[in-house]
Parts: structure tokens; C-alpha cells; sequence
């Protein structure tokens, strides 16, 4: 196991990881915790009652789906820094919820100027109450090799999910790792990279990503500080 410190004053370091639909975000995190001994905070993907609806119909549902995601996650996060006092890791973040994900949805219509702006507006209010992280770490992917991940893991409800879509949430992600400034970034291609079956591939992630894991631990923000301001926004629907 290794040993990697826990930040100033011993408080919590956050590791978000952030990525496309089935990129390896979950695998990775747990890769991680196993290697630091320290807590996942999965993607609540299947606790999301309106997911499968969303798929019937984005523009129905679109709305609730997003909210939930981003309130679920945003609680669960922050009972998580609460309760933690070394190392925790993120799986997706907040940032990717609204930025990405809300975003895509808006421009492609299936949410209304409404309901987009109150969104927003809880996502601001989220983000100047929860500590921003300590690392973020973006696992990047060709659309084929999504395409080919999400086969394999074999959820229902991503069976027909269009290729064009997952096409637009890359160059979306592409676009925010860009302006992201609230923590250092870390960018790790993953098309030639299997930690899911490959010791090898676990191996070369842990080689990768523990470096700047341990470069970041002594000098991330403190626990009270809040997005608000270290990050660029765009006020969209607001």
C-alpha cells in the first residue's frame, strides 16, 4: 500500500476523477483506493430513479435527471469531507455534472431557459459551499474506445445510447479541462490503458498518477475553501 500524505495539517485530500461515460472512472478509483487504502464516493448512477426515463425521452426528463445527479452527488460529497479526515476519491464531479452534462443537454434543447438557470443557480450555491479538490484527475478516450467500454460493462440503459452524443460530451470535456483552474489537472489518455483486466494497465495508471498525487497533497487549498471564483463561469441561462 502506498503511503501518501493527507494535506496541510493532516486535513482531507480530495482526488476527483473525471471523465466521459465509460472511460474508466469507477475502475480507476478503485484502483486507487485499493493501492491508498481510502474511500470511494461512486457515481450514484444507479440510486437515479429518472435515469431510465431520460433515455425514453431527454426532454421530458432531462431536467430531473441532471438535478438529482448534481444534489445527490454535491450531499453525499459533502457528508464525505465531513466525516474523512486523509484521503478520499471522487468519482465524477460536480464540475462535470453542470459543465458537461447540463450544458449538453441545454445547447441541444432538451432543457428549457427555466429550468436551466435554476440549475445553475443550485450549482453555484453547491459550489461555494463544498471544498474544491485536491487533484483532478481526467481520463481521456477516443469515442471508440467509449463505445467499446460501455458494450462490455452492459448496462440496459446505456444500450442505445448514440454514438453522436458521447462525440459531443468529449469535445465538451476537451473544452473544460481547458478552463479548469480550480485544482492542478491531470490529464491520462487510457486508449492504450486496461486497468480494468490488465495488471500491467493498473500498474502504468498507478505509475502515472502517484507522482502528481504526492506533489499536490502538501499544497491543495484548505479544507473550508470554496469554488467560488477560482474557476472560470459561464453565466448561461442564468
Amino acid at each position: 500500500m502506498t503511503h501518501v500524505g493527507s494535506g496541510v495539517n493532516g486535513k482531507l485530500a480530495v482526488i476527483a476523477i473525471a471523465g466521459n461515460i465509460g472511460v474508466g472512472k469507477t475502475t480507476l478509483a478503485r484502483v486507487l483506493a485499493q493501492e491508498l487504502g481510502c474511500r470511494v464516493l461512486d457515481e450514484p448512477v444507479e440510486e437515479n430513479p429518472y435515469l431510465p426515463d431520460f433515455y425514453r425521452d431527454m426532454g421530458r426528463w432531462a431536467f430531473h435527471s441532471q438535478l438529482f445527479f448534481l444534489v445527490h452527488r454535491a450531499r453525499r460529497y459533502h457528508r464525505l469531507v465531513c466525516e474523512e479526515e486523509h484521503i478520499v476519491i471522487v468519482d465524477r464531479t460536480i464540475y462535470e455534472d453542470a459543465e458537461i452534462f447540463a450544458r449538453n443537454l441545454y445547447e441541444l434543447g432538451h432543457m428549457s431557459d427555466r429550468d436551466y438557470g435554476m440549475y445553475t443557480q443550485v450549482y453555484r450555491l453547491w459550489c461555494d459551499l463544498l471544498p474544491p479538490p485536491s487533484l483532478t484527475i481526467y481520463l481521456q478516450a477516443s469515442v471508440s474506445t467509449l463505445v467499446a467500454r460501455i458494450a462490455e460493462r452492459g448496462r440496459r440503459i446505456e444500450a442505445e445510447m448514440p454514438e453522436e452524443y458521447l462525440v459531443r460530451l468529449n469535445t465538451l470535456y476537451e473544452e473544460w479541462r481547458a478552463s479548469f483552474t480550480l485544482s492542478p489537472l491531470m490529464a491520462l489518455p487510457v486508449d492504450d490503458l486496461d486497468f480494468a483486466h490488465d495488471r500491467a494497465g493498473r500498474l502504468e495508471a498507478l505509475r502515472q498518477v502517484l507522482p502528481p498525487l504526492a506533489r499536490t497533497s502538501a499544497g491543495r487549498p484548505p479544507l473550508g475553501a470554496s469554488a467560488a471564483g477560482t474557476r472560470r463561469r459561464k453565466d448561461r441561462g442564468a
